[in-house]
């Protein structure tokens, strides 16, 4: 190796020797372009430091056992590029117009904070995510598939998925499912986003939003240009008087399990919202994210079964399968059709075709209902356990919202208070828990009132909940 033209400043030339010695091994006709990339790389990244100077092409050429034009190529096509700088008689230098760092990626995925038992909500049990029969279904999708559907879908989704999901969900939830007007979606988040553009497109200014309620409902709006207007619950679900003065035409509910109270809406609370959607000609947006999962007593059927053409109905399999398989549908009433599959396309072009008919065959199969069937059972048995841990560790709580769902409502006795102080000491003691107003759009502290807790358990075996509950009572105690 050569030792000319080094510089005190910057590394030493033989660094370039070093990152450049594998792309001399690449074939003829495509060294040169090799050594180009492997050069403008070394710059990007910072391994060929801004004002390094660079070996002579004779020097260079000669330590990778490459000609010499090759090497005067590379420098002047990066030279023109502005990642070097020469001058005559001066030699070849990293230049100044790139700002070099280091390649990386992070992870902003949401993650449980590794407090010692975790009882915040939304997240199911990913261990219950049925790899055998999804890994079976995969290998016999891939080995059928017809080469065509690997093209562009239909942007509402593949007519054997949505056939699918039809019959699935007139018989489970008891909506009328129209294939034609079914969209397939990456979620409930993409499914809101797309009835906001639609709203938003027919003049739609605001959307109503339950209060207390869930926070990414507002959010998801306000990204499509809809404001979000906070609405309060009664005993029987959103509180007719309000919604009428507020002036909205479409409203945001969870009507089977409110999130995140635990209300089933009444008979008479859905007919009055479905009267109150005909009388503005707007739309009620239901988001059926937990119907499934109803413990003690048949599921509630959902609310656009009773009038298809005022309401939007939108599910996913985030708390059947896994959020992470970003799969949803939506079925929409005739009069926003045509926007949200206009919107879906220009959005994405469509959902990916590999991962339809994959979960088409797991629909159609029956795999889908094992894996409800399943969820079904631990989930309730994991309920089972909030309530029997609750009654042993805080006698005199109240507990509601059971009878479906993923989460409870505890009401803790007046002593347990107040709720501040309630949160920190649990806090401290590594118990990660959520009180009920802090769901609340505007949040108002309830420090003289009882602790109302909001525990998600879905994601916790029966051991763990009863430790967690146990490690809640002790914090409190030792204040």
């Amino acid at each position: 190796m050569t030792s000319s033209g080094t510089n005190p400043e910057g590394p030493a030339p033989s660094a370039a020797w070093e990152v450049l010695l594998p792309a001399a091994s690449a074939p003829a006709r495509a060294r040169g372009r090799a050594l180009r990339a492997a050069l403008r790389d070394a710059v990007r990244c910072g391994l060929l430091a801004q004002g390094a100077r660079l070996p002579s092409s004779r020097d260079l050429a000669a330590d990778l056992g490459v000609s010499r034009g090759l090497i005067t190529e590379a420098y002047e096509q990066l030279t023109a590029e502005g990642y070097l700088r020469s001058g005559r008689g001066a030699g070849t230098w990293v230049g100044g117009a790139v700002r070099a760092a280091r390649p990386r990626a992070r992870d902003l995925a949401p993650r449980a904070p590794g407090a010692r038992a975790d009882f915040v909500p939304g997240t199911p049990d990913l261990s219950l995510f049925p790899r055998a029969a999804w890994g079976a279904a995969h290998r016999a999708v891939l080995a059928e598939l017809p080469h065509h559907e690997l093209g562009y879908p239909d942007p509402r989704g593949l007519p054997r998925l949505r056939l699918a999901l039809a019959e699935l969900l007139a018989r489970r939830r008891g909506v009328v499912a129209d294939p034609e007007r079914l969209v397939v979606v990456s979620g409930v988040a993409q499914a809101s986003a797309l009835l906001g553009l639609a709203l938003h497109a027919r003049g739609t200014a605001a959307v109503g939003v339950e209060d207390p309620g869930s926070p990414q409902h507002s959010a998801l709006y306000a990204g499509a240009g809809v404001t979000a207007v906070p609405l309060p619950l009664d005993r029987e679900g959103l509180a007719l008087g309000p919604l009428r003065s507020s002036g909205v035409r479409a409203v945001v509910t969870t009507p089977a399990h409110q999130f995140p109270t635990g209300i089933a809406y009444s008979a008479r609370r859905r007919a009055e919202l479905l009267d109150w959607a005909r009388s503005v000609d707007g739309f009620v947006l239901e988001d059926d994210y937990d119907g499934d999962f109803r413990y003690d007593r048949a599921p509630v059927g959902a609310l656009q079964g009773l009038d298809p053409e005022r309401v939007a109905y939108t599910g996913s399999v985030s708390k059947s399968l896994a959020p992470g398989l970003r799969l949803g549908w939506l079925l929409v009433p005739e009069g926003l059709t045509e926007a949200v599959v206009e919107r879906k396309r220009t959005t994405d072009l469509g959902h990916p075709a590999l991962d339809q008919a994959l979960f088409a065959r797991f629909v159609e199969r029956g795999d889908y209902d094992r894996q409800l069937r399943r969820c079904q059972r631990a989930y309730r048995e994991r309920r089972d356990a909030v309530v029997n841990a609750l009654g042993e560790h805080f006698p005199g709580a109240r507990v509601s919202g059971v009878a479906a769902g993923l989460h409870a409502i505890a009401e803790l006795p007046q002593r347990y208070g107040p709720q501040e102080r309630f949160l920190a000491r649990t806090a401290a003691a590594g118990v990660e828990v959520r009180a009920l107003n802090q769901y609340a759009h505007a949040r108002v502290p309830h420090d003289d009132g009882p602790v109302r807790l909001v525990l998600g358990y879905a994601h916790l075996s029966p051991p763990r909940i009863q430790e967690g509950v146990r490690l809640m009572a002790e914090a409190v105690a030792s204040g």
